[in-house]
């Protein structure tokens, strides 16, 4: 399964995630992995592509994250 949330500080939240203290999705599914990300202008845009971004399924998220790699900076 994947986890979909916003942050103004990735490493943080990530942290979190793996103490145990993030979501209560995640509490129960550790260890958690970054498989993709995205950077927004602004908190509203973020929100907006989160919901977006929820309701699909594995198959759909996972074509979007096909070729995401953790090395580049931006993501892609």
């Amino acid at each position: 399964s994947y986890y979909t949330g916003i942050s103004q500080d990735l490493e943080e939240r990530i942290n979190r995630h793996q103490m145990g203290r993030g979501a209560e999705y995640t509490k129960f599914r550790l260890p958690v992995d970054l498989v993709y990300t995205e950077k927004a202008e602004s908190h509203s845009q973020a929100r907006t592509r989160e919901k977006w971004l929820k309701p699909r399924d594995l198959k759909q998220k996972e074509e979007l994250f096909q070729g995401w790699s953790k090395e580049s900076p931006e993501g892609g």
